[in-house]
């Protein structure tokens, strides 16, 4: 496979954290055009090619998965308007709006960062998969053990759990820290330099894939066995 992405890439970038302005990045958008956001959606299409195996209802066209590289600073002290990295996301079919369980893929100099996951759900969808954690913790365990048992280097994501079990749910429940959890998934890292070899396909789709599992798991419990909006036909994923 090729490598999509190379050393211009990761300049690019360097050069944009030093010099976060529209000025210094309208200077160079014809640099950014060849060198990053047609590599990256290349790279995106051959992850879809490969999705179209064991999770397709999370394949969408390339340019709904890279996200935008400016920042939404409406609300934020930092007023950067660059991100200084390189980011995909793919959501399952139907969910796209939502705060659904996908797989996410960021690049840039410091590192690249995989993940299966469900990020900062909304309310409701926090409260479906903390009742559904609540009664099949011992199955979600399971599927963070396989995922996380082999060498890919896939951890937990616990990052930002609540000090404090939420209400509604007993204070002794053994799936503690599954409950008080605000995120869930699994999470991998690796340098910088493995999104320029021509081997990073493979890495991001055998760790997509072993993380599929509890995608699905966590999907599931968001929808409640309802159906997907927008989708006619759901094709099983494994």
């Amino acid at each position: 496979m090729p490598a999509y992405l190379t050393e211009e890439t990761m300049k690019f970038l360097r050069g944009l954290a030093r010099n976060n302005d529209r000025d210094w990045f309208e200077a160079r958008r014809a640099v950014y055009e060849r060198a990053l956001r047609q590599p990256m959606l290349a790279l995106v299409e051959a992850i879809n090619a490969k999705l179209e195996g064991f999770a397709p209802a999370h394949v969408r066209p390339a340019p709904k998965c890279v996200m935008r590289i400016y920042r939404d600073i409406r609300f934020s002290k930092n007023k950067q308007p660059y991100k200084t990295h390189l980011a995909a996301w793919w959501a399952r079919r139907g969910m796209e709006k939502t705060s659904g369980g996908g797989f996410y893929l960021q690049v840039g100099p410091k590192g690249v960062m995989l993940a299966g996951a469900v990020y900062m759900p909304e309310r409701a969808q926090l409260l479906r998969i903390r009742e559904w954690m609540r009664d099949h913790h011992a199955e979600y365990r399971g599927l963070l053990k396989t995922a996380t048992g082999g060498r890919l280097g896939l951890r937990p994501i616990v990052e930002d759990a609540m000090v404090r079990m939420p209400k509604g749910f007993a204070a002794d429940h053994p799936a503690g820290e599954l409950l008080r959890a605000r995120h869930w998934g699994v999470r991998c890292d690796l340098p910088a330099e493995a999104a320029l070899r021509t081997g990073f396909v493979a890495d991001v789709v055998k760790r997509f894939q072993a993380a599929a599992p509890i995608v699905e798991a966590l999907n599931g419990a968001i929808l409640g066995g309802a159906e997907v909006p927008g989708e006619s036909v759901r094709r099983p994923l494994f």
